[in-house]
């Protein structure tokens, strides 16, 4: 014997109604998810109550047993085919009522299914099948007292006739309200559950919304660091092989320029993928490079072969560290890009004012273009489509092409007042 068991003969010996409860919880269970099964209990329980009257009261009369049957037995397909069910059962109790002419017939429990049919329509079908349905009861129960007039001790028949009418059509009527009123029930369960499944469609869409917007923006920031850094290295360790030959010195330095570059990125990638990490609270700690951090970045760059020029004016204490990274990484793309597509002996500049509400950046390059990228393709759609959603995040509008004297240039302007977006967390 299992745990199980033994826990359930234990109840059952200690609380027998407790015991009973749960048998009874198990059948109600049972006939929620087989409703057929409770369905055609009903029936044989209806068509064994009308057996045992038929016995006692009219044993000479064995082919009412068909009636009773005819109008019990039905009610195991009264959810599949509610209406069908309740045409058979009003078939048979219109034919026991014709029979009942002959002699023999009376009413007996069976005709309780009529009722229940009835029911089951107004709970599971349209409006018109309930009003059909409850007319042919109530024409049921007029021709049911004009058969079987009442006698209420002497009383006139009329009057006793009456009685039983408003009975009958009360009961009936009873029996429509609560058809209707678990039909409302039910469809309020079902804008409940559709309201519900439109909620989760709405949470997924804005997951997978959020999932999208995460992924571009991780995908951005390890382009501005991967792209800058490498094309930085390329400069020069390009720079170290031509040296090599002729300047063994100046070689040397930019070979440890380009190996303290690599350092740098690993370090910004160590501290971006921390960030990242749900178990590395504090690398949200580690400062973002901002507006203090420019001087070194053109300095980097001036490293690599570019001569490059920086001018930051007005007070940027009040600059968030969102906006400042922002900045940092519009103006470490475009100088990359000045270093990847521009010819030898090309110049950049680097222009940020600050103002108590808006901060503008410029960089632009006089140099002649060897191949300049379009909107999109740079890293995968990472370039200049990354630059624009990082201006727009604070209501900036970037602007990026030639320049009519020639050379490149990438400008924007950023609105300090705006809320800080998300991606300030990583600041």
């Amino acid at each position: 014997m299992t745990s199980a068991e033994l826990s359930r003969t234990a109840l059952g010996r200690c609380f027998p109604g407790a015991a009973r409860g749960l048998s009874a919880l198990r059948a109600l269970r049972l006939g929620e998810r087989h409703p057929m099964v409770l369905d055609g209990a009903l029936a044989l329980l209806l068509f064994a109550a009308s057996a045992a009257a038929h016995q006692r009261f009219h044993p000479h009369h064995p082919w009412e047993l068909l009636i009773q049957a005819g109008l019990a037995l039905p009610l195991v397909l009264r959810r599949r085919h509610p209406v069908t069910v309740l045409a058979a059962v009003a078939g048979v109790a219109f034919a026991q009522w014709a029979v009942s002419w002959w002699g023999g017939t009376n009413v007996l429990p069976a005709d309780f299914a009529v009722l229940v049919a009835l029911y089951t329509v107004a709970a599971h079908r349209a409006f018109r099948w309930t009003v059909a349905g409850y007319a042919v009861a109530e024409l049921g129960v007029l021709l049911a007292v004009y058969r079987w007039p009442p006698d209420f001790h002497g009383r006139p028949v009329l009057e006793s006739a009456l009685r039983i009418v408003f009975l009958l059509s009360g009961v009936t009527t009873a029996a429509v309200v609560l058809g209707l009123n678990v039909r409302a029930r039910q469809a309020k369960l079902a804008a409940l559950h559709e309201r519900a499944r439109e909620l989760e469609r709405r949470r997924d869409e804005q997951s997978a919304l959020a999932v999208a917007e995460e992924r571009s923006r991780i995908a951005r920031e390890m382009h501005d660091i991967v792209t800058h850094n490498l094309s930085v290295m390329v400069a020069l360790a390009d720079g170290a092989v031509y040296a090599n030959e002729h300047a063994p010195e100046k070689a040397t330095a930019a070979m440890r320029q380009s190996a303290e570059t690599g350092r740098q990125a690993l370090t910004d990638m160590r501290r971006f993928l921390g960030v990242l990490r749900a178990d590395e609270p504090d690398a949200l700690r580690h400062p973002q490079p901002g507006l203090g951090q420019l001087a070194a970045l053109t300095a980097q760059v001036r490293a690599a072969g570019l001569p490059c020029e920086l001018r930051l004016d007005g007070e940027h204490g009040h600059v968030s560290p969102g906006a400042q990274l922002t900045v940092y990484r519009l103006v470490q793309e475009s100088l990359t890009n000045t270093l990847k597509h521009t010819a030898p002996g090309a110049r950049a500049r680097v222009t940020v004012d600050c103002g108590p509400a808006a901060l503008r950046v410029e960089v632009r390059d006089d140099g002649r273009a060897r191949r300049r990228p379009a909107d999109g393709q740079l890293g995968a759609g990472h370039g200049l489509a990354g630059m624009r959603d990082r201006a727009a995040a604070y209501g900036g509008e970037l602007t990026a092409g030639p320049l009519p004297e020639g050379g490149w240039r990438v400008a924007t302007t950023l609105d300090l007042d705006l809320p800080a977006p998300a991606e300030e967390a990583l600041s």
